[in-house]
């Protein structure tokens, strides 16, 4: 935590500090000519603070250790890494050049998301995607903000690590992680126990970096956030045919937005995916509401 308290402006790192434990801080939200909003434990909290310019300014220097233009091709995509694997959302003025964009021009405002890990918090849903000691093609459903994210970093975990009591050796598994959440990657290494035997992909487009892990490492598992273009999904097919088993997530209320969904066809119909794991957030972040296996056509029901 101290990583990201010494990037704040000295006025509002001190009225964050009198917060005490920072334990289940989630984000830091600064606006210019506005007040610091907390997400604390999914409660808010406004700091009477306002921020200028200037300030962000600075503390953009100090993300990216005084060397911006080392980080365009993630400023470009709207986020920087930090050490600690910590994700800085940036919005702002942006110059576009042949209908891409180029660079940031004017900064507006930094959303600092605190990267956490649950080890363990995977445990219980195990037993639903392994079988027999192979793991199952899997999909989590989930609406945003149910820690989906973490779920699959505790899943790569287990699968690489094995698990001896559902008689699962420990396999090579491969994260595409396009967006450096699952692993929060900082200088290409991972920020977050992976697992002995995960290989990470950071920044990869998903339907490339598919292709790239089973070319050159060989996976047994590849386990990827958030799918839904036609690419992704052709890139899915393609690792189910060489035989590597698929992990995966979308934003969805339930196992029928899969159905409805004119992308999922392919993959409904060559009866790719095992088991869906839907989460919500009612009760806590990372609910399991239910789980339904495909191939049967059957749910069970998880208790809350």
């Amino acid at each position: 935590m101290e990583e990201i308290l010494k990037i704040l402006p000295c006025n509002v790192y001190s009225k964050i500090k009198r917060f005490g434990s920072l334990d289940k801080l989630q984000e830091i939200r600064l606006k210019i000519n506005a007040p610091v909003i907390l997400n604390i434990d999914d409660k808010e909290y406004i700091i009477q603070e306002i921020v200028k310019s200037v300030e962000l300014n600075q503390m953009l220097q100090r993300i990216s250790n005084f060397s911006v233009y080392a980080y365009d091709d993630e400023i470009r995509q709207g986020y920087i890494t930090m050490k600690g694997g910590y994700r800085i959302g940036i919005s702002g003025e942006y110059s576009i050049e042949n209908g891409k964009i180029k660079s940031l021009k004017n900064i507006y405002s930094l959303n600092i998301r605190i990267a956490r890990e649950v080890i363990g918090c995977s445990d219980k849903i195990m037993k639903y995607i392994c079988d027999s000691g192979r793991v199952l093609n899997t999909i989590l459903i989930s609406p945003p903000k149910c820690g989906k994210t973490t779920l699959l970093r505790d899943i790569a975990r287990n699968i690489s690590e094995g698990r001896l009591d559902l008689g699962l050796k420990g396999k090579k598994v491969a994260v595409i992680d396009e967006r450096s959440e699952i692993g929060a990657c900082y200088l290409g290494v991972p920020q977050m126990n992976l697992g002995l035997r995960t290989d990470v992909f950071d920044g990869c487009m998903k339907n490339e970096g598919m292709m790239m892990a089973i070319r050159s490492m060989s996976p047994e598992v590849i386990i990827c956030d958030e799918i839904g273009t036609k690419e992704d999904i052709l890139a899915l097919e393609k690792a189910f045919l060489c035989g590597v088993k698929i992990i995966t997530s979308i934003h969805g209320e339930d196992v029928e937005d899969i159905y409805r969904r004119d992308v999922f066809s392919s993959i409904i119909e060559n009866k790719i995916l095992d088991r869906a794991i839907v989460l919500n957030n009612r009760c806590k972040v990372g609910n399991i509401e239910k789980i339904y296996d495909f191939k049967r056509g059957e749910e069970y029901k998880i208790a809350t």
